[in-house]
């Protein structure tokens, strides 16, 4: 039986945040060192210590902005460790991951770098749990002040003679655990002081975000908004799709349907969160002016086998592709508050877009539904209503397709579409209201297997192809949608 869906091209939602696609890079594992960072007289291919191929990788995505450098890690990292000359700068633990040593040859100037090189825009994530209100306003000082103060002085003295602009901001990471174990009472107060010290200067704007609540902790939202609501513009949101518990969270390559149905059920909850998380912003901020910044999300599996525990190294199949496309539809459908997402994390850390082994470099299922749905960044979102058909496990069931639609400069309309059952494929029927369109091509990414992934010796198991099983017949959409599939369709 074909699933019956509307969509209503001539009564635009809103706007989808382009920042909605963008990520995030910590020091932990191989995310930075040996990911973004080769350094200046590594053999691999580079521009100023960065590499040129993720370099090359993340600007075909358009990625938008890049969240450092933590995570965890945010709030035990001292600034000042990180700039001037490599010789010179301390070797500081990693008490977070791994307990290695650091040897802070990627810092300020070093992020920044590559902010310019990808195109994104710079968030930084300040130190609020160790680190005091001087520490991170001169930190800001320096980022971004023209004059001839000290600090600016300093920068200049370290190679970058004009201030850089910092358009994000969070103030803490986590405060609620790694980044200090605070009850919302006692953070909201610490967010009021340190924030007053996030200056504008030089004609830099600085969008403020506070830490905000982990999963369902909705009382954590309700005292941030209702105490220091007009303080900020941003509240985050971290969540994390855990097919097992913490303490075995299950095998990123080696599942079955079982474990396919709890990650595909577990991930449809963000939809759940961030709808309870925005009612109780909707009472302090009626406007909504304060965006959610779901900075932080992604699955999260045991590490692969042989690695280093603190280092969070897994694997990423075709479900990760689907987990991936879910949460970006859910996404774009709440961009009335959803002004940012950032993905856990780039590169060999959890969710990974991109895995790297020396000089190899690899693109995972989930860096190409980024590279399908970049079509949806700054589009107008267009409301779609569907009559769901359910995927059913044992006596559970989950809606079927996962669905958005947004239409761009050009008037080209773009509808996402996930089937999230493994086995049986469906048909879809959707008529096109507001708008006359002729033509409709696809995009499709799935495979054979549930657990397909691409390596390092096979990087192309898991790839798109064109999708040839649509047609468009007046104003009526007809699509089969094949098992465990990801497409994205245009119309023009």
């Amino acid at each position: 039986m074909a699933v019956r869906m509307v969509l209503n091209a001539d009564f635009p939602k809103g706007k989808i945040n382009k920042n909605i696609y963008g990520h995030f890079a910590e020091h932990l594992g191989r995310c930075i060192y040996g990911g973004f960072w080769v350094g200046k007289d590594s053999p691999i291919p580079n521009t100023d210590g960065i590499r040129n191929d993720v370099v090359d990788a993340l600007k075909k995505v358009n990625i938008p902005v890049l969240r450092w450098p933590g995570g965890c890690f945010a709030d035990e990292y001292h600034w000042r460790n990180g700039i001037g000359l490599y010789e010179n700068r301390p070797r500081t633990i990693n008490t977070h991951w791994g307990g290695v040593v650091e040897d802070n040859s990627f810092g300020t100037h070093e992020y920044f770098r590559l902010c310019e090189l990808l195109g994104a825009d710079p968030y930084i994530c300040g130190n609020v749990g160790s680190g005091t209100v001087q520490e991170m306003q001169e930190w800001i000082e320096y980022i971004t002040f023209d004059g001839p103060s000290s600090l600016a002085d300093l920068r200049r003295a370290n190679g970058r003679e004009k201030p850089w602009k910092l358009p994000y901001f969070g103030v803490g990471n986590e405060n609620w655990g790694c980044g200090g174990n605070m009850r919302p009472e006692y953070y909201a107060d610490l967010y009021r002081r340190y924030s007053t010290y996030v200056k504008n200067f030089s004609g830099n704007r600085i969008y403020k975000i506070a830490c905000g609540a982990s999963s369902f902790d909705y009382r954590w939202t309700e005292v941030l908004m209702r105490e220091a609501g007009k303080f900020m513009d941003g509240l985050s949101l971290h969540y994390y799709t855990v097919p097992g518990d913490w303490k075995s969270k299950g095998s990123a390559t080696e599942f079955d349907e079982r474990e396919w149905f709890v990650t595909m059920k577990k991930t449809l909850v963000m939809d759940e969160l961030i709808t309870k998380h925005s009612t109780i912003m909707d009472r302090y901020d009626p406007e909504k002016r304060v965006g959610l910044v779901v900075d932080e999300w992604g699955t999260w599996y045991d590490v692969e086998p042989g690695t280093n525990p603190g280092f969070l190294y897994q694997q990423n199949t075709l479900r990760d592709a689907l987990v991936t496309g879910i949460n970006l539809n859910i996404f774009n459908n709440h961009c009335d508050r959803v002004h940012m997402a950032n993905l856990a994390q780039t590169i060999n850390v959890l969710q990974a877009m991109i895995l790297t082994e020396g000089e190899k470099m690899v693109l995972t299922p989930t860096y190409h539904v980024f590279d399908m749905y970049k079509v949806h960044q700054n589009g107008q979102l267009l409301p779609v209503e569907a009559e769901n058909s359910l995927y059913s496990y044992l006596d559970d069931s989950i809606p079927q397709i996962s669905v958005s639609s947004s239409k761009d400069a050009e008037n080209r309309i773009h509808i996402s579409l996930c089937n999230l059952d493994p086995n049986s494929g469906t048909h879809i029927n959707c008529e096109l209201r507001g708008a006359v369109k002729s033509h409709v091509s696809g995009t499709i990414l799935t495979a054979a297997e549930m657990n397909a992934h691409n390596t390092f010796d096979k990087p192309d198991n898991v790839k798109p192809a064109e999708f040839h099983e649509v047609s468009i017949v007046g104003n009526v959409i007809d699509v089969h949608l094949p098992p465990k599939s990801v497409v994205v369709l245009t119309l023009e």
